[in-house]
């Protein structure tokens, strides 16, 4: 007789339920099964029960960022992360502030994008595709612009999957007299950001990222001491991280509709990563995953986008092969016919396809990638996977 593991299709690292593809994506991700399953109940979302599960879910974050001195709070915002960027921006930067924005992607832009939208002063560092920004260039933006009051910088920039040294972007704001905001949408969760260690004033990501829950609610961890300076900062209504913060701390209610569900799967998410061994645990495996897949596609022929130095355990690109034979949307669909939803470029430069690394997955599932590109490429009769000599030059003139 099956048991309900056979019956839903899952291993100990979580197999899609029911043969469904594995999301080889920065988030949405694959969820453990039992993540899923606690979606199944409904609940109040005035109950003292759901006012319990929020207050779980802002300590079990809390617990995960090295802040030893107690100064920092964690508020969660209904919606998708880039909601959660636009609530902690608009609340935590003064309407008089300019901030200097360190892109080296698309979420960089998208951040240079909302300052545009909602009206806050703003420079610019476009690291293009290929570098990190570095804490000297910060340095010498605000010795030319001494009117720069805040940085913010992306942790893991998915649009390449470079991992940004925010240490010494840190330690180069505040050495500096400046505050730092870190966009760690896809990072936090399995790569270390200690309160302890690096200073901000927040960072924000989401539950469908690193933890390894579902899309529906992002969260802001800021310092107490910023959340009190944000009255009033907010251009908008719904996305006001300080008032959220004073209902939650009156109330223990989310002031205006929570998803609930996303709620009760994520607290469950929680748990798996606790058991899993936490922060290094799980990015152990998602790095595990990282070099079994570069490996794998290296010997294919494939080249990635970043040198060693930069690569993160999040996701990689890769450079398009140049053989006429390749066609993306040809691969994209025969990898989802062998049960990989992979994600297309986000580069300006030259034409590339991303994998991911993390979700419910091991280096096991990475090896079934690597095989199933490789029948990929032979069904489209595609005899090499080297990229363009031209994307080559152009990773070589930017590296020195």
């Amino acid at each position: 007789m099956e048991n309900e593991s056979d019956r839903a299709g899952i291993s100990s690292i979580g197999r899609p339920y029911m043969g469904d593809p594995y999301l080889l994506t920065p988030g949405p991700l694959t969820t453990a099964y039992s993540v899923r399953e606690k979606m199944l109940r409904d609940w109040g979302s005035w109950d003292s029960d759901f006012r319990e599960m929020t207050r779980q879910l802002r300590s079990g974050i809390l617990s995960l960022i090295g802040d030893s001195k107690d100064e920092f709070d964690c508020v969660p915002m209904q919606g998708s992360g880039t909601f959660a960027v636009e609530a902690m921006l608009g609340s935590l930067l003064p309407r008089e502030s300019k901030t200097l924005v360190l892109s080296n992607g698309a979420y960089g832009q998208r951040t240079v994008q909302t300052l545009a939208r909602i009206g806050r002063d703003h420079v610019v560092i476009d690291k293009g595709d290929y570098l990190p920004p570095r804490g000297h260039e910060v340095l010498d933006a605000i010795e030319k612009d001494p009117a720069i009051t805040h940085v913010v910088v992306v942790h893991c920039e998915t649009s390449s999957g470079i991992l940004n040294p925010i240490d010494e972007i840190s330690e180069t704001t505040y050495s500096m007299g400046r505050k730092l905001l870190i966009d760690s949408m896809s990072a936090f969760g399995a790569l270390p950001l200690e309160m302890d260690n690096i200073r901000c004033e927040a960072f924000v990501s989401s539950a469908n990222k690193c933890i390894e829950g579902v899309p529906g609610f992002g969260f802001i961890v800021a310092r107490k001491s910023a959340l009190e300076a944000a009255k009033d900062n907010c251009h908008s209504l719904s996305l006001d991280v300080h008032d959220q913060w004073v209902v939650m701390e009156k109330t223990g209610q989310w002031r205006y509709t929570p998803p609930t569900h996303v709620v009760a799967a994520f607290l469950e998410a929680l748990e798996q990563h606790c058991q899993e061994g936490g922060i290094a645990a799980r990015g152990a495996r998602y790095t595990k995953n990282r070099d079994v897949l570069v490996d794998g596609m290296r010997r294919l022929g494939f080249e990635t986008l970043l040198t060693e130095h930069w690569l993160s355990p999040i996701i990689v690109t890769f450079f398009n092969p140049a053989d006429p034979a390749f066609s993306f949307d040809r691969f994209y669909q025969l990898m989802k016919e062998s049960g990989f939803i992979i994600y297309p470029g986000k580069l300006t430069v030259v034409d590339s396809f991303r994998i991911g690394c993390i979700g419910q997955m091991d280096e096991h599932v990475m090896r079934e990638v690597v095989l199933a590109t490789e029948s990929a490429l032979k069904k489209m009769g595609v005899a090499s996977a080297q990229p363009p000599q031209s994307a080559l030059s152009e990773r070589r003139k930017l590296a020195a």
